[in-house]
């Protein structure tokens, strides 16, 4: 008779940074996907609205910040599409190495093609390769560890300081290339990048568990034509919005708002009604609700480094340094991802220590809100109309909190997601998380029509009340969450 062996354990298996080695792969190839990200989206609202002879596209503020905020909320809403590609036909392995190739494409797009072409092209694509690339990442780092490891949220914040090195170098060199050879130039680096990660995937892959490659909810063959015919449909009904005047750019980030409403109903009504999910998953899907709400509140202050806080860098802070040199706009977007790197493995230190007596979820959530709404409030002692009066040091201080309110929440919920989900629905359920995030990103683009220099003191003060409100509230509700989270932390 023989027997199977077993499984390596964390003392005996080849370890990256004393987790599985598998987590240096993903590490990698989000590291260099973040980079093409972060780094195209640190130039992307000043090349819409400055002037054609400074490179942009002399855009309105207003369509210029809705495009922002549509195109950060529809990167987040498709990871239901990369999601769905996985769990019903193609597994998560797959979708992430297919999602890479278009963001990819979309980076050469918008280096290549003129004006809005390349900015439509070029957005949508890495949209939809983003949405692939994030929710199937996740997903398969879950796949690395056992619902009881405890190593599981150490991993999930050393996987996401692999994000923010790629954070912190694409604003910084795009940035740069931008300053000396303009936009085009800065978006090609960003296809450059990704092109690395692809690579380093390419080589990796094949070393991925089993579980990366299953597909846990197979679509049966027969519905396979009425989903191309649904697609198909969906596509032209875009189009024909767009050339009736429907999707103005002004309208966009609103537009992607209630999509993601709508379709975040529909999720948690699907995985809720499913027989094929059980009484205590359905309990713990449901405890994710009150958290999908907050992570919402969150990140829709959180995403305004894209919209308001790059606006505010471009005219408000003093960006002149060492006698006279003006730091690149994007340079601010880097500030975050340095606290992130410094602190990540802190936290992660910190919950590997405290073990079982670390705070539960919900309390970090709420935490995390709180301190958010705190950064906004600490905008207040630097509101001014007069241009380039913010001191880069307040800024700076402003955004270390925003780095502490981030890892109280972010890899926390990634590791959240994979803990909460039915058995069928694995990588559906971080999609969900996704969807809070998306919400929150598009919100960001519409609150940012209501900012401007006159008004900081108001806007700054009445989001980040309306936050630390949101927050207290899960503070309350976080043991009857508990409760329903049967036993998940």
């Amino acid at each position: 008779m023989t027997t199977s062996a077993p499984a390596p354990g964390p003392a005996t298996e080849k370890t990256f940074l004393g987790q599985p080695r598998q987590l240096s792969t993903l590490f990698s190839v989000e590291m260099w996907e973040r980079f093409s990200f972060y780094g195209m989206q640190g130039i992307l609202l000043i090349y819409l609205y400055y002037s054609v002879a400074d490179g942009g596209l002399d855009m309105d503020r207003v369509a210029a910040t809705s495009i922002v905020g549509a195109y950060g909320g529809l990167v987040y809403l498709s990871t239901i599409l990369g999601a769905w590609l996985a769990d019903r036909l193609i597994g998560p392995e797959r979708t992430l190495f297919y999602a890479a190739v278009l963001v990819m494409a979309g980076h050469i797009s918008l280096s290549v093609l003129p004006g809005l072409l390349g900015v439509g092209v070029g957005l949508v694509l890495i949209a939809l390769g983003s949405g692939g690339v994030k929710a199937n990442a996740t997903s398969l780092v879950g796949t690395l560890y056992s619902r009881d490891d405890i190593r599981r949220d150490a991993g999930f914040s050393i996987y996401y300081l692999g994000i923010n090195l790629g954070a912190f170098l694409g604003p910084l060199l795009t940035g740069l290339v931008q300053s000396n050879w303009g936009f085009h130039a800065g978006f090609a680096l960003a296809a450059v990048g990704m092109a690395i990660g692809l690579t380093i995937y390419s080589f990796g892959r094949k070393n991925l568990p089993e579980s990366a490659h299953h597909v846990p909810n197979p679509l049966p063959a027969e519905r396979r034509v009425p989903m191309i015919v649904l697609a198909v449909l969906a596509l032209v009904l875009v189009a024909v919005l767009a050339l009736t005047g429907v999707l103005r750019t002004d309208r966009l980030a609103t537009i992607v708002v209630i999509i993601t409403i709508v379709a975040t109903v529909a999720y948690f009504v699907v995985i809720l009604g499913s027989n094929k999910i059980t009484k205590v998953e359905r309990s713990r899907v449901l405890s994710f609700i009150p958290m999908f709400i907050t992570s919402a509140v969150f990140w829709s202050l959180y995403q305004q480094q894209f919209t308001v806080v790059t606006e505010y860098s471009d005219k408000q802070l003093n960006r002149n340094l060492f006698g006279g040199w003006e730091m690149p706009v994007s340079w601010v977007q880097s500030i975050n991802p340095v606290f992130i790197i410094i602190l990540s493995g802190v936290f992660a230190a910190l919950w590997t220590k405290l073990g079982t007596r670390q705070p539960s979820t919900p309390i970090k959530f709420a935490l995390g809100t709180i301190v958010m709404g705190v950064a906004f409030l600490l905008f207040l002692p630097m509101a001014s109309t007069v241009p380039n009066s913010a001191p880069l040091l307040g800024l700076v201080g402003v955004l270390f909190v925003f780095t502490i309110a981030e890892l109280l929440i972010s890899p926390v919920s990634l590791s959240l997601a994979t803990k909460l989900a039915p058995e069928v629905f694995q990588t559906q359920m971080v999609a969900l998380l996704f969807l809070s995030i998306a919400l929150g990103t598009a919100m960001a683009g519409v609150l940012a029509e209501y900012y401007s220099d006159e008004n900081q003191v108001a806007y700054f003060g009445i989001l980040g009340g309306i936050a630390i409100g949101a927050g207290i509230v899960l503070l309350l509700m976080a043991p009857f969450i508990r409760r329903l989270m049967s036993g998940v932390r």
